[in-house]
């Protein structure tokens, strides 16, 4: 059998007391993983235009 590659399946985002982007994941074996984002200071992002 082959390696086990995890698949990031997103279970939601929050945000955190102190403003950051929290975004939940989970693989199909049960491990999780959370990715925080600092939304702190700079602009908004704005779509590319084409």
């Amino acid at each position: 059998m082959g390696d086990h590659v995890h698949v990031r399946l997103s279970q939601g985002l929050s945000v955190s007391e102190d403003g950051e982007l929290i975004e939940h994941s989970r693989c199909r074996c049960g491990a999780t993983f959370t990715k925080v984002f600092d939304a702190g200071g700079g602009e908004p992002e704005r779509p590319a235009r084409s």
